[in-house]
């Protein structure tokens, strides 16, 4: 659908068929050519790279150079006539003016793939994700350079080889006939212009604050896994009798096509578990053949509503890829933990409980638990050795006494062929299923008597350690939960505040997060550092095609249009910022620099040709405004689909689409009235100032 839509805007501003197909042709030679050094590089192109893939970006250096290849031999026929127009005069035209938009097209396309190197440096999962896209686009990006440098050359020179005449197209017409005047009246206002553009950036960077922020967008894998904790010390027949009648809840739903459980650890025994856990795999129907008008975050709502009513049972509420993913990051199941680290496991209960209480009042945390480490019952017998000294009991009787009683005591070996087994003695049940029947147990006296065990020792039941959670080293409990109905970034950061501010530790504890939004700050920060040195590599580029700072710096103003565009672009869809938009910003980057390098290219070479500095700037932005708005057109309609879609995995894609389809609006509008303004408003000012000096 997007190369449906490229070719239309391709047919709609050339007009001409044969213009259309060259530039057509590009698509699929330039991804052969990149599919061709993925396989070399030994990558295989992924769905993602695939979808997000632009094919107006792609194609935009071949746009530029088939649309300057044809202005220029329709002006030439126009003014020296069809007589002139031989074959060998043509090869002429042709060379010259694809060497001069070969310089343009080469520094742009170079810049777009420069700016991609950040996406190079991802790491872990992001770096799965969008390595790919990047190869893919970048190897892509250079094929169609090549292409446009030597292919579209050659076959303009076969195609257009007759009639070649720019025809009436109303759309052009109309957007010359009022972009000329819209023009002008910037150039006359500059400062009140520039002042503009500069407010709507500040506004639109401030807006940023009310942008939600999260790792990536989560995919919907067309079912549900829940996983349900019940109190540790839960029986294999009471845990199974929990197990049906949660199936039955899951399974009113209309929604539901089918439940899978399982109780207890897996099969391979790989997680440390018991009777306490249940998993339940909740197999959905296509959400197109759901009667009911309601989202999967609607539906999950609804069956914590139905399963409220189990109290001091904890629900987790996920997916299976993502259950998976989420356990490998932070390390327990769930997507987001808070780690105590210590020694004394039960300070670590009563500050997970402090945690706990905390999280409960934080708007957007769902599916809250507490990893215990306490919750065995355990039968504790304390002797006391004030009563055995007056009773004369040794310390030795009363524990062989225990000892056999309840665990039993090795007196003999039976030999089974080579196999040998321990003959233990223990009391008989009756004797020992009981706190009373055990407290009533006989000891012997030094002096020949007996006496209960009850009179010697202190006897009761207490929670001891079930499980003991170690990471580097630490024991640590965990307080797990995930984020529904608002964006990570700032649920993370308003329970981190909640939590430091409450719970105070003692020396040698310590609060660890751990989960989703790890990976979110780590690539932030890798963001952070890479982006800038990007943007340094794009100026020395620039820098080295226009052999002046400013004209390099001038290009780069472009840069914060597209940032315009592309925040109001997720403000006005409610959409987070994750790292995927954060590619469709850099994208965006070499995007609109390449706006400006088309443009001020014009200038330079207009001004070479000895024209006022005004008309130079507003003749170039005219004869440059049917290739900044087609590429721009292009970029955006070519994402359109993955902008709108709706399927199973297009909610990583999503974000990246809009942005570039928002930031490219601002960007090419920008571009083609603030950028000429402070053109001349620079260049003139400097022109004073050399007069001044002379």
């Amino acid at each position: 659908m997007g190369i449906t839509l490229v070719t239309i805007i391709l047919l709609i501003f050339l007009a001409d068929w044969r213009t259309t197909v060259t530039v057509a042709i590009v698509i699929p030679l330039a991804l052969l050519f990149a599919f061709i050094l993925m396989r070399i590089k030994g990558m295989s192109a992924n769905l993602l790279s695939i979808g997000a893939i632009d094919f107006g970006i792609i194609i935009d250096g071949a746009v530029v150079m088939v649309e300057g290849l044809f202005v220029m031999l329709a002006h030439w026929a126009e003014h020296e006539g069809m007589e002139k127009f031989n074959k060998r005069a043509k090869m002429g035209r042709i060379l010259k003016t694809s060497v001069e938009m070969g310089k343009s097209i080469f520094t742009s396309k170079l810049i777009i793939i420069t700016a991609l190197l950040p996406i190079f440096s991802f790491q872990k999962v992001e770096g799965k994700l969008f390595s790919p896209l990047a190869f893919t686009m970048g190897f892509a990006l250079l094929g169609a350079l090549l292409l446009a440098l030597t292919l579209v050359p050659v076959l303009s020179s076969m195609l257009l080889n007759k009639n070649v005449r720019e025809r009436h197209n109303p759309i052009i017409e109309w957007l010359n006939r009022n972009y000329g005047p819209l023009l002008n009246r910037v150039m006359d206002h500059p400062k009140r212009a520039i002042i503009t553009a500069v407010l709507f950036l500040v506004g639109s960077l401030a807006s940023f604050h009310f942008v939600g922020t999260e790792f990536l967008p989560h995919l919907n894998e067309g079912s549900i896994y829940v996983r349900a904790s019940m109190p540790l010390s839960i029986s294999l027949e009471d845990s199974y009798h929990y197990t049906r009648k949660f199936r039955q809840v899951f399974e009113q739903f209309p929604e539901v096509r089918g439940v899978i459980s399982q109780t207890g650890r897996p099969n391979d025994g790989t997680d440390a578990t018991g009777f306490f856990n249940q998993e339940f795999f909740v197999d959905l129907f296509p959400q197109e053949e759901w009667k009911r008008d309601l989202s999967k975050d609607e539906l999950i709502a609804e069956m914590q509503q139905k399963l409220a009513k189990y109290q001091g049972i904890d629900f987790n509420f996920s997916q299976p890829i993502s259950d998976n993913v989420e356990e490998a990051v932070s390390g327990v199941k769930g997507s987001i933990a808070v780690k105590i680290q210590g020694r004394d496991l039960q300070v670590l209960d009563k500050k997970a409980d402090q945690v706990y209480a905390i999280l409960k009042k934080v708007q957007g945390i769902q599916d809250l638990g507490v990893f215990r480490n306490l919750g065995q019952p355990e039968l504790l017998i304390t002797l006391n050795p004030d009563k055995m000294a007056q009773y004369g009991v040794d310390a030795a009787d009363a524990n062989a006494v225990i000892e056999m009683a309840i665990g039993g005591k090795a007196v003999s070996q039976v030999y089974e062929e080579e196999r040998k087994f321990d003959l233990r003695l223990r009391y008989d049940l009756p004797f020992r299923s009981s706190i009373e029947q055990i407290g009533n147990l006989k000891v012997p006296t030094l002096n020949g008597g007996k006496i209960p065990l009850k009179e010697i020792a202190n006897i009761g039941n207490v929670s001891g350690p079930a499980f003991i959670y170690r990471e580097n080293n630490a024991r640590f409990i965990a307080v797990k939960f995930s984020v529904r109905g608002r964006d990570l970034g700032s649920t993370i950061e308003e329970a981190q505040q909640r939590v430091q501010a409450a719970v105070k530790l003692d020396k040698g504890y310590e609060i660890k997060w751990n989960g989703e939004f790890e990976n979110q700050q780590r690539a932030e920060r890798q963001l952070s550092i890479v982006v800038p040195i990007s943007i340094l590599l794009i100026f020395f580029i620039l820098f080295a095609s226009f052999g002046n700072a400013l004209d390099s710096i001038l290009v780069l103003l472009n840069v914060p249009f597209a940032l315009i565009g592309g925040i109001l672009a997720l403000l006005l869809t409610g959409m987070n910022f994750s790292i995927s938009a954060g590619v469709g910003f850099i994208a965006l980057f070499g995007v609109a620099t390449q706006d400006g390098v088309i443009l001020v290219n014009k200038f330079r070479q207009n001004l070479h040709e000895k024209m006022p500095l005004g008309e130079a700037i507003k003749e170039g932005a005219k004869s440059r405004l049917r290739p900044v708005i087609m590429t721009a057109l292009m970029a955006s309609l070519g994402l359109l689909p993955a902008a709108l879609s709706h399927g199973i995995g297009s909610e990583t894609q999503k974000p990246l689409a809009i942005v570039v389809i928002g930031g490219l609006m601002t960007a090419s509008a920008l571009s083609l009235l603030i950028l000429p303004a402070v053109y001349e408003w620079v260049y003139s000012g400097r022109e004073r100032r050399k007069k001044l000096m002379d």
